[in-house]
């Protein structure tokens, strides 16, 4: 059976809108890079070509819109090393070999630009507005991220780190032995989850399902999950497995998942927004809070936490919903571009993008 992977390649994140683009398109022979506002049918045109190829057998990827729970991105079609991205703004891809490897689609040969002019004005009073909510959005995301720098500190200072070392130095053992491979890593940086306009949404079940041995990491914030999850990648990497690394949708800086496919394990945390618990025969639990933190330290720290955890909340859930307004707004945008667009053409562009994957995979 030919698979479909689901991941996000750019958040809306506490850093402005963050783009691990660059790292899943490397290795492609092949990239079309559609331009066209919104509502040109970008996001249709993938998935109608990534559901074909993946009837015809083939495993597929799709890089999701963080910002439009129903639509996607990208496409990548892994054995053909061919890839379809949306290339306007935020997420603006550049070229490395024009013509060579990748080659611009525009989709404004479809529309009809007499009918756009006699919406000019609302196009640019809508765009503005969508730009005021994205920036709204990112100031929230930054506050919450303050907020749950404080949240952490209570846990950092009631950290034995040493501890915390040695649990890292024995899942290092546990997971590699003397294992290595004699090959250059491919090294992967996705998020599993984004903050959408419909809250926080994840693809942990989908990444790990062909994984044989899942590890589900327990901790509060700041009870060093990220800082094993780096290590455990670079170990991965520095011994030549191909590892896929992936980052908090939240705050990029941190990391979330790391999966070894060669190796059949995947170690992510596992706590809130994306908390998950036991499900399958071969799933074990690591409890960060239980082993490297001080007895008690939920306990002495009640009050101030609950503070914490209701101001990060709050921060929070205004962002999301500075995100689903941006998203009504440019659903509005979209009703414009769509009124003045010949679908017929898009078909057709479709088919052109087609015919050339076609004759990729004839070769």
């Amino acid at each position: 059976m030919a698979t479909v992977l689901n991941y996000y390649a750019g958040g809306n994140t506490a850093r402005g809108f963050y783009s691990l683009y660059e790292s899943n398109l490397q290795g492609l022979s092949r990239l079309f890079i559609l331009k066209g506002g919104p509502g040109t049918g970008k996001s249709s045109l993938m998935k109608k070509l990534g559901k074909e190829w993946n009837e015809k057998g083939y495993d597929i990827e799709y890089l999701h819109c963080s910002s439009d729970n129903d639509s996607i991105d990208g496409l990548i079609i892994p054995a053909l090393q061919v890839g379809i991205v949306d290339g306007t703004a935020p997420h603006v891809i550049e070229p490395k070999a024009p013509g060579a490897v990748e080659e611009y689609v525009n989709l404004g040969k479809a529309w009809d630009s007499e009918i756009l002019k006699t919406q000019r004005e609302a196009i640019e009073l809508l765009s503005g507005k969508i730009s005021e909510a994205f920036s709204a959005a990112y100031g929230l995301f930054a506050q919450a991220l303050a907020v749950h720098d404080e949240w952490e500190k209570f846990y950092i200072d009631n950290m034995d780190f040493e501890k915390a070392n040695q649990l890292t130095e024995e899942l290092i053992g546990r997971f590699f032995g003397e294992k290595r491979k004699d090959k250059k890593a491919d090294v992967r940086h996705r998020y599993l989850g984004a903050a959408t306009p419909k809250g926080a949404v994840d693809f942990v079940p989908n990444l790990t399902e062909g994984v044989s041995k899942r590890y589900l990491i327990k901790g509060r914030p700041g009870s060093g999950k990220s800082t094993m999850l780096k290590k455990l990648a670079a170990e991965a990497e520095a011994r030549g497995f191909d590892t896929e690394i992936y980052h908090c949708g939240f705050d990029p800086h941190s990391l979330d998942m790391v999966i070894v496919r060669e190796l059949g394990f995947a170690i992510f945390d596992s706590t809130a927004p994306h908390e998950y618990f036991p499900e399958r025969e071969n799933d074990e639990i690591i409890d960060m809070y239980g082993s490297i933190i001080a007895a008690g330290t939920d306990e002495k720290y009640a009050d101030e936490i609950k503070d914490v955890s209701r101001r990060y909340r709050e921060n929070m859930n205004k962002a999301i919903a500075s995100l689903a307004t941006a998203k009504d707004l440019h659903d509005q945008l979209e009703e414009i571009y769509i009124r003045a667009m010949d679908f017929s053409v898009i078909n057709q562009i479709t088919e052109e993008i087609n015919a050339q994957i076609h004759l990729l995979s004839e070769q």
